[in-house]
């Protein structure tokens, strides 16, 4: 297990020669796009749009319900960004986006597994790609800032089923190259296991936060007080992640006969595990970048949002099930994943680097869907929101409407540049997205 920097360990020579902490890149993506009226601010009264199925995403393009005037403007805060709101300062709110769609997969299928490489199967077949289609932004920004990690990416899922219910494009979003899959993973002890265990020692340490909290004893009188603090806080979330997996391992076993056995219980617990064991692995230099799959796209099975339905739900089959009141338990949905993006941006604030810095200060956390719309399957007006700010590079607390039409792409090629790439296209990537940082 690494631990986190600690300068008083180091000679003073050696301070001199540190740098700023590594940037991050954390891609949270929402499945079954969301309820568009409750989220972009001015529609909370339109109308509820209609359900459009089959491969027609983009059949009432020329009809949007949310032209808007490019610019910058304060945050706006609609009902389903409520729990975004005392996060302001630390996250901006961009509407506007498109991304290219063909015909050739399922709205579903292609909205994640084209999510990051900003091509439509059609595309694909025209630069003689195969698909699912080519390298997706998290690999290629691995590439170049993996080098100095144990893991150059890191794939996680919030899909607690075990059994297949869909082919895999709908639950993955990161491809090594055309048909390789970066496999996420789903599951808690899997990815702890990844992160800090081996099997060759595993089996002789019943607890990995003894052995370690043995060492930090041993180094604790050379510690200065800066130092110790950080350490307290570093084994404190060792060890409440240990307990948290425990207590859903306890969950799972005790689970009613009613609910089915290969989910994992409760949603909320689960997902901001996840995110905490990602969280560690930037803070010990295992990985620069990391996606996140808050849930799998469609996959009609019942989850339970615990502390919003009494019983668990499908989120993708109430995505069409929007007319008269529908919408209104859907949204439940959507300001509950709202909720763990605003736990992910507190504790990426609470993170300390060892300069002072806090770990949301060094990174980028986008947080959007691939689809526009759930009902309607709709890939433009794409959700996004973007915590973080990249070393000074992105200005914060802002609302950016860029011009209908903006391909995603551009964004894309935004972070890469952030992230230190030097690279001037993505995708079909036709500029950049300089608002985010005047």
């Amino acid at each position: 297990m690494t631990l986190p920097f600690l300068p008083s360990l180091a000679k003073a020579a050696d301070r001199k020669a540190v740098k700023k902490p590594a940037k991050k890149l954390a891609m949270v993506y929402l499945p079954n796009g969301i309820v568009r009226r409750c989220f972009f601010p001015g529609e909370e009264n339109a109308e509820v749009p209609g359900f459009i199925g089959g491969f027609n995403a983009d059949k009432v393009k020329s009809d949007r319900r949310f032209e808007n005037e490019p610019g910058i403007y304060a945050p706006q805060f609609s009902s389903t960004m409520e729990p975004l709101r005392e996060l302001a300062a630390d996250m901006t709110m961009i509407t506007g986006l498109d991304r290219s769609y063909k015909n050739g997969q399922d709205v579903h299928a292609q909205g994640a597994s084209c999510y990051l490489t900003s091509l439509s199967p059609e595309q694909a077949q025209e630069q003689n790609i195969a698909h699912p289609n080519g390298r997706t932004l998290d690999q290629v920004i691995g590439d170049h800032v993996g080098h100095s990690t144990v893991f150059n990416t890191l794939e996680i899922s919030c899909n607690g089923f075990t059994a297949p219910k869909e082919p895999i494009e709908f639950d993955n979003i990161s491809w090594y190259g055309p048909g390789k899959i970066a496999p996420s993973i789903r599951e808690p002890q899997k990815l702890y296991q990844r992160l800090f265990l081996q099997k060759s020692y595993r089996e002789h340490v019943a607890d990995v936060t003894d052995l370690v909290l043995e060492d930090a004893r041993s180094m604790s009188g050379k510690l200065a007080v800066d130092d110790r603090r950080t350490m307290d806080g570093f084994m404190q979330m060792i060890r409440e992640i240990e307990i948290r997996m425990k207590k859903l391992e306890r969950m799972l076993a005790g689970a009613d006969v009613t609910v089915p056995k290969n989910e994992v219980l409760p949603r909320g617990e689960y997902i901001r595990l996840q995110m905490d064991l990602m969280l560690l692995a930037f803070q010990m230099g295992i990985t620069n970048v990391s996606t996140f799959m808050i849930g799998p796209e469609r996959w009609d099975a019942t989850l339970m949002y615990e502390g919003v339905f009494d019983k668990p739900v499908q989120h993708h089959n109430m995505t069409h099930n929007q007319k008269g009141d529908g919408y209104k338990e859907l949204q439940k949905i959507d300001i509950f994943h709202m909720e763990q993006y605003a736990y992910l941006i507190r504790r990426m604030k609470e993170v300390k680097e060892f300069d002072g810095s806090s770990l949301l200060d060094n990174s980028i956390c986008a947080f959007g869907a691939g689809l526009g719309d759930g009902a309607t399957h709709q890939y433009y007006d794409l959700p996004m929101m973007v915590a973080g700010k990249a070393q000074g590079q992105i200005k914060q607390g802002r609302f950016i409407k860029m011009e209908s039409g903006t391909l995603n792409s551009n964004l894309w090629l935004t972070f890469a540049q952030m992230m230190g790439l030097e690279i001037d296209s993505f995708a079909d990537s036709n500029g950049i997205v300089s608002e985010l940082s005047t």
